[in-house]
């Protein structure tokens, strides 16, 4: 019975997307996210070709992409997503949305380390969050398992008796990006088979015959039943994951249990870790055999449902057991796993010491010689010659208590920003609140951009990067390119921060708690900052606290590996939004950011370019004194990305100009709702095609062949659209 299947040598994250595409899922709603954007990425790149029909739709967010994922299941499809770390934080509220409704779904979830600070790198501080969702829960050392799992959470969560959402969890960067030898199956026809059709048990939201409430409010009698009715769901997932276990062994040859033991028949000294860590412990395991150490490892591979009476079989011979956990429960002395663990073998009856080691946070690695030592201090401690703590972390490090981080530049005095004067020799004069010594690639705007900005701006500053490019590559710990205070939030939260720091400010200095500084407050955003975080950008704008927001706009999600923005322009070509048989790249218009904040009636709002840089840091002077006389203002760049966007560092300020000189990004003030343009390139004889500026670039070179002629006749319809839209306002007394 078991059907044909081939080899290849890929990572976790690209078997995940074979599997996806296999499955053909209806909808995938995503947001990128490091190191969970690659599945995105290879599911666009195989639509691109015409091998799956999956629409994905990139959201404004992980809370965006979850409700999208949450309404496509209500329409009775089979729906998909991925995420890691914040992402998952963001969406959290709306997993017990969707396993209290009874949509399944299914969501791989990459394990990252929960910022803060920020790290990318894998640990399970964000898979423990999901044990009290009501989602299944599987896990996947490898990336064979994540293949496989994800192909049996459908089965398993559509199963008419479960109707529940599923998550397989994964070490990010471990499995995701590491690649193995990996079977699949040849025909995507045997995986449908497998999974079967999926005819809803209830009628869905899309029939207006037949129509349904769903996710009331309930009052308290209901909602206990309802919660009932969810764990009863999640104990008959118990007896159905065996099942489906057992049916995919069948067609594929591969077995899994629920839980997972190496050498365990006879251990005395067991350590118990999920996912890739396993692996490292089996062949410590198989070294310390060699010396007659009867020692072992244990797994499970499934963590919702707990597979409790499995686990206490596979531990009812141990003396002494290592709950390993990369992540801690703070105040409890051990992580989640190491508190289901000791809950688990109280029932045994007999004396088992279990101990809590906490290790491999934020990427950490676990090497053989972690895991022997380990072994080896427990063997010594059942034998009573060395006392062993009850909890520990492995690889802390005490650090020198007399550390004085090193000054590498001095702080920049206010007063040698005062006076601004708009010619060179002056501007040229401006100390730079950023110094060289960053790491960005080469021709990057984002630097050029900030330093304009920064040159028109007097005083004391105080910086907030969203998390991008502009802060990756200047802040590296324990170093920093600021020579000002400089403060960083995840995506969505940058101006919310910055909106309580400014009030907290203000208070204190109101109550002569802090001295009267003239401080200003600058929010710096973008590779796609302004998608995630526009609505709480638009709440601040709304509450109008006394700040600059100032966005760069490279055009997309730049830090992780240029993903689709809203602001991509229309066609462009990304990891998310490929050139291919059947698609030609971005297939909307780019947003007009500077216009949705003008709606919001904020005192100023502006559109700057590093081609004109006087007009860029007069506005920026404006834009000052306006925001300590009002509140908030706006002001947007085009921010070249020579590595994405495909063209030559040197020429970027061409590129640039070219992109104002077609109208793509005009350049505009908007002063207490009155519209002026400040370039006008029809006036100046220099107005050009849009197709110039596409064909300056990699991303949008395409556009130049015949068969898209189409698309650039539609996409200079709409910049001829806006550009007369925007002389009619500038030509209006009130507009």
């Amino acid at each position: 019975m078991i059907k044909p299947q081939e080899t290849i040598f890929e990572s976790g994250n690209e078997m995940a997307a074979l599997a996806a595409s296999q499955i053909n899922y209806h909808i995938m709603g995503y947001y990128p996210i490091t190191p969970s954007t690659q599945i995105a990425e290879e599911l666009d790149q195989m639509r691109a070709d015409g091998l799956h029909d999956i629409l994905l739709i990139a959201a404004d967010g992980e809370h965006g992409a979850a409700g999208i994922c949450y309404g496509a299941s209500l329409g009775g499809g089979r729906v998909f997503n991925a995420t890691s770390a914040n992402g998952l934080m963001y969406a959290l509220e709306q997993l017990p949305v969707q396993s209290g409704t009874r949509f399944p779904m299914v969501l791989n979830l990459v394990t990252r380390s929960i910022s803060g600070p920020l790290d990318i790198k894998g640990d399970h501080s964000d898979l423990m969050f999901t044990l009290n969702t009501g989602w299944i829960i599987l896990l996947a050392k490898d990336p064979q398992r994540v293949y496989d799992m994800n192909i049996m959470a459908v089965k398993i969560g559509e199963h008419p008796d479960v109707n529940l959402p599923v998550i397989v969890a994964y070490d990010g960067f471990f499995t995701s990006h590491q690649k193995r030898v990996v079977s699949y199956f040849k025909n995507k026809e045997d995986v449908q088979e497998f999974i079967g059709k999926f005819p809803p048990k209830r009628t869905v939201a899309i029939d207006p015959e037949n129509p349904v409430t769903i996710g009331p409010y309930m009052n308290e009698p209901d909602l206990i039943n309802n919660k009932y009715q969810l764990s009863k769901a999640m104990d008959k997932a118990y007896e159905i994951i065996p099942q489906v276990f057992e049916e995919f062994y069948k067609i594929s040859g591969r077995k899994y249990e629920l839980v997972e033991g190496y050498r365990m028949e006879d251990a005395e000294i067991a350590i118990f870790a999920l996912n890739s860590t396993y692996d490292t412990i089996c062949e410590a395991v198989d070294i310390l055999r060699q010396k007659g150490i009867k020692v072992g490892v244990a797994t499970t591979n499934v963590l919702r449902p707990w597979p409790k009476r499995e686990i206490q079989e596979l531990l009812k011979n141990v003396k002494l057991l290592a709950v390993l956990d990369r992540q801690e429960s703070y105040g409890a002395k051990g992580g989640n796993m190491t508190i289901e663990i000791k809950a688990t073998l109280q029932d045994l009856g007999k004396s088992l010491k279990v101990i809590s080691r906490i290790y491999g946070l934020g990427g950490k690695d676990f090497f053989l010689e972690d895991a022997l030592a380990l072994f080896e201090d427990m063997n010594l401690g059942l034998e009573g010659k060395k006392e062993i703590p009850d909890f520990d972390y492995i690889g802390s490090y005490p650090g020198d208590e007399n550390y004085v981080p090193k000054r590498y530049m001095k702080p920049i005095r206010a007063e040698w920003t005062k006076n601004i004067k708009l010619n060179t020799r002056d501007l040229t004069a401006m100390p730079k609140r950023i110094v060289p010594g960053h790491g960005a690639c080469p021709g990057c705007g984002i630097f050029p951009n900030l330093n304009l900005l920064l040159k028109g701006i007097e005083g004391d500053v105080v910086l907030l990067f969203h998390t991008g490019c502009g802060m990756v590559v200047t802040t590296a710990y324990p170093q920093t390119a600021f020579r000002t205070t400089y403060i960083h939030n995840l995506f969505q939260n940058g101006v919310a921060t910055l909106s309580g720091l400014v009030e907290m400010y203000n208070q204190r200095r109101k109550r002569g708690e802090i001295p009267d500084r003239d401080l200003t407050f600058i929010l710096v955003t973008g590779d796609g900052g302004n998608d995630i975080g526009m609505g709480p950008t638009i709440g601040a704008a709304l509450r109008n606290h006394k700040m600059i927001i100032f966005e760069y706009d490279n055009g997309g999600y730049m830090n992780t590996g240029y993903q689709l923005s809203y602001t991509t322009p229309y066609g462009a070509s990304t990891s998310t939004s490929h050139v291919g048989k059947v698609q030609f790249g971005k297939s909307t218009f780019h947003k007009d950011t500077p216009q949705i904040m003008a709606a919001t009636n904020i005192p100023y709002v502006a559109t700057v370019a590093e081609s004109d840089p006087v007009d860029f840091v007069k506005k920026a002077q404006k834009a000052q004194k306006i925001m300590r006389e009002e509140g908030l203002v706006y002001i947007k760049a085009l921010s070249a990305c020579p590595l994405n966007w495909g063209d030559e560092p040197s020429k970027e300020r061409r590129v640039i100009q070219a992109a104002v000189d077609c109208c793509f990004h005009p350049i505009y003030e908007i002063d207490h709702g009155k519209t002026t343009i400040t370039y006008n390139p029809e006036k100046k004889g220099k107005k050009i095609p849009v197709i110039e500026w596409l064909s300056m670039m990699g991303r949008t070179k395409h556009l130049t062949r015949p068969e898209y002629k189409h698309i650039v006749e539609e996409f200079q319809a709409e910049v001829d659209r806006r550009w007369e839209r925007l002389k009619a306002r500038h030509e209006h007394p009130l507009l």
